[in-house]
């Protein structure tokens, strides 16, 4: 089951269903792995990512969200934010 939380402007849906996944076409987006590190990112565009792997801690204006393997994020074109892989994350994305 799903869970729909909206924080710091981002939307993360918690496990949603292969169904939707299959609707996003979310196994043909381009594939991006990193280690744990942070670094700091400003989105040129509006990003909706698929987490495969990993725990990411996601700051915003000192306030932060982790987000873990089996969610569905859309990060807003515009935002700023600092990511803290906190386990190497493997992940799908795509401009939209």
């Amino acid at each position: 089951m799903s869970n729909v939380i909206e924080k710091l402007g981002l939307k993360i849906i918690r496990n949603p269903p292969e169904e939707m996944l299959t609707e996003l076409g979310v196994r043909q987006w381009t594939r991006w792995s990193c280690p744990p590190k942070s670094f700091h990112w400003i989105y040129g565009f509006k990003e909706t990512c698929y987490i495969l792997e990993g725990k990411v801690k996601i700051t915003i204006k000192n306030e932060s969200v982790e987000i873990v393997a089996g969610d569905l994020v859309v990060f807003p074109k515009g935002m700023s934010c600092t990511w803290d892989i906190l386990v190497a994350v493997d992940k799908h994305f795509s401009y939209a």
